[in-house]
């Protein structure tokens, strides 16, 4: 079992070949470290310099000034068979963050890397390259991680199963001042800033507060993680360039978040943003087995129809020319599908697809921030599945775990598409709970879903050639430290089949 040394960081490192400045006053890796984006022969590793991880100016209490970072990947935990080795420039004009792309390593192997910095080393990371062929894959489904609603002891429970793979999809951070969104049963914990996150020292100061979690810090250290942001991590609801608050300056905000969630996150060169645009969406490959297909369903949308919520009768929801992928995203996603060699192809996105009515009884309503709200554009992708390969969509967004049926035609069982997994939240909306009376009467509302849960969890899937499990993982709660993980339901997609067993 690999686990992860966050707990040595910052030991001072001393002895022949290695003789610290000692510029700095402490560790200064008290975020951990992380990877991203495997290949058959590398990955991106990221680490980011700290001492105070709530400086007001978000540079985390560093030195205005750079600083070289070596850095090691080995075959095994105690760095005895050191296979690569570095040095990066930490610069103080980017949050002191480094991102280390490796390529020419041996495809399918587990590999550690840890990172030096002004006589100090980092926790010990472990990741892996992707495989050649159909080697099985173990993956783990997680987003929505409210710092003040409650303690991250899903992100530990997921780290203690050793995925091979973590997606994360979307609500990594929250843009809120403190106490600006009140889980039900209280906040646990309060954001640091003292107001809601609009420049760019405000969005790397939340950053460094939610990575200085060491449960957080366990699940990146354990495995490399795919990332795409919601909205939270920018701003609740936004829709391309436009504010849901009518926030002013927004263009720059927009640029203060992309450029500090780079900063933040292990990801390519390819997602370093310029100005206010970023490219989040992309395809990463296990082997012949799975293609993921990340998207971004923020930048590009339009506006929500009839000024957002969960509402009945927008029938501007369903005109035609409606987009939340946008058009070169949109076709992008399709000719990738469509050219895919991949046994699965794994579509990650942050917000329901499956439609959903929330009004038990006659009538109608829908969540319009969702697919709900862009009929039409959910329509054609759909369809354009009919010939790809296995396809499942992996969603966010929503504090509950959802599995259900994607259909191009609500109304006709011919039309049945896909498989729907949808994670409830590491966080967001504290403890949760099991309303099983609503639950039964929205099930039944709503045919084609087959579980819902209000409980804080993640998924944990195993994929084979054969075969996708998921087992929903939940805990009774997060108010309060220690609570166990298990799985309340298992559903199995087997290969050439669209639906959930």
């Amino acid at each position: 079992m690999f686990l992860s040394s966050v707990a040595a960081g910052g030991l001072l490192l001393t002895g022949a070949g290695y003789a610290p400045t000692r510029s700095l006053r402490q560790d200064p890796f008290g975020v951990g470290v992380a990877s991203g984006d495997p290949s058959a022969d590398g990955f991106v590793l990221w680490t980011r310099l700290v001492l105070d991880p709530l400086g007001l100016n978000g540079r985390g209490g560093m030195p205005s000034r750079d600083y070289d970072v070596q850095w090691q990947v080995a075959t095994d935990e105690r760095f005895a068979d050191i296979v690569r080795t570095g040095t990066e420039t930490a610069s103080w004009r980017a949050a002191h963050s480094v991102h280390v792309e490796l390529k020419g390593l041996q495809a399918g192997r587990e590999y550690f890397y840890r990172f030096k910095a002004d006589g100090y080393v980092s926790p010990t990371g472990r990741t892996r390259t992707s495989p050649p062929g159909l080697s099985a894959l173990s993956f783990a489904i997680a987003a929505c991680a409210h710092y003040e609603h409650g303690y991250y002891t899903a992100y530990k429970r997921l780290a203690e199963q050793e995925p091979d793979l973590v997606v994360h999809l979307g609500d990594y951070m929250y843009e809120y001042q403190p106490d600006g969104y009140t889980a039900p049963g209280g906040n646990i914990r309060q954001h640091s800033g003292g107001h809601k996150c609009a420049t760019l020292a405000d969005y790397r100061m939340r950053h460094a507060q939610y990575k200085s979690d060491p449960d957080l810090q366990a699940a990146h250290a354990v495995a490399p993680w795919l990332v795409a942001f919601d909205d939270h991590e920018i701003e609740n609801n936004w829709a391309g360039p436009k504010s849901s608050t009518g926030a002013p300056a927004f263009e720059r905000r927009r640029a203060n978040a992309f450029q500090a969630y780079y900063e933040n996150m292990p990801l390519r060169r390819t997602s370093i943003p310029h100005g206010a645009a970023i490219k989040i969406n992309r395809r990463v490959a296990w082997g012949e087995l799975a293609q993921f297909h990340l998207l971004d369903t923020r930048q590009f949308r339009d506006d929500q129809a009839c000024e957002d919520g969960v509402r009945a009768g927008c029938d501007d929801r369903l005109a035609a020319d409606r987009t939340l992928l946008g058009e070169d995203q949109h076709r992008w996603l399709q000719d990738g599908l469509r050219g895919s060699r991949a046994r699965w192809n794994l579509i990650g996105q942050q917000i329901i697809m499956a439609q959903k009515d929330f009004k038990l009884g006659p009538g109608t309503e829908v969540n319009l921030d969702s697919w709900d709200g862009y009929a039409a554009e959910r329509a054609a992708l759909l369809k354009g599945l009919k010939d790809v390969a296995n396809p499942v969509v992996l969603t966010g967004d929503a504090h509950m775990h959802h599995a259900a049926e994607l259909y191009a035609d609500p109304g006709d069982p011919d039309t049945k598409a896909a498989v729907e997994l949808v994670t409830s939240s590491i966080a967001s909306d504290g403890d949760g709970y099991r309303d099983t009376e609503r639950t039964a009467a929205t099930l039944a509302e709503n045919p084609h879903i087959s579980y819902i849960d209000q409980r804080r969890g993640y998924i944990m899937a195993r994929l084979t050639q054969d075969a996708l499990t998921a087992d929903f993982r939940t805990l009774d709660y997060i108010s309060r430290r220690g609570a166990p993980a298990r799985t309340s339901a298992r559903f199995t997609i087997p290969s050439g089949e669209r639906s959930l067993v």
